[in-house]
């Protein structure tokens, strides 16, 4: 957080035309507070007390029709990201619960597995009873083997939204955060 808050406090210094040392959080522009409050981790936003004001005011402005996410032009940063759900554990794919005409697919709410689950027809009957959905069948090297794709819900994020900020170095250094009151 610290590397952030120089760097905040060195952009809102130039934005103003006054010395690093001379430059306050209060003088900052609607996003550069949205900016330094959402990087805020420890504690997050909610915990501190000034942050709450502008948060509060972008929550509300964006249930506004025509809502334009405040920018804080110094920083480099632009418009927030937003993934809700967290990576699928690895062995697994992205899945879609739903899907509908036109290959629309509905949100990426599954992680999807894909096991071969019988060798034989006295397993096959046997897991197939067990558990799970036998999408489809193979048949090759002699045998009839079964595969299964089994889905689980994909995890959703508790902090949602992030900022990719340029560090000091110009590399991208990413914080997340949520809107949650």
């Amino acid at each position: 957080m610290r590397p952030l808050v120089i760097l905040v406090a060195t952009l809102i210094g130039t934005a103003l035309g006054t010395p690093v040392g001379g430059a306050k959080a209060e003088d900052a522009s609607w996003g550069c507070e949205v900016l330094l409050c959402a990087a805020s981790k420890n504690p997050s936003w909610h915990g501190v007390a000034y942050c709450v004001p502008p948060m509060t005011r972008l929550i509300a402005a964006m249930k506004e029709p025509g809502f334009s996410w405040p920018i804080c032009h110094e920083a480099k940063a632009g418009k927030p990201g937003r993934e809700n759900y967290e990576d699928c554990p690895a062995g697994t794919t992205v899945g879609y619960s739903s899907r509908g005409d036109n290959g629309w697919r509905g949100e990426p709410d599954r992680c999807i597995k894909t096991a071969d689950v019988c060798r034989s027809p006295i397993e096959r009957n046997t897991n197939a009873r067990q558990s799970g959905m036998t999408i489809g069948r193979r048949f090759g090297n002699g045998r009839d083997d079964c595969i299964q794709q089994v889905a689980t819900p994909r995890p959703r994020r508790a902090d949602p939204y992030f900022f990719d900020i340029p560090n000091d170095q110009g590399v991208k250094e990413r914080f997340w955060f949520n809107l949650n009151h």
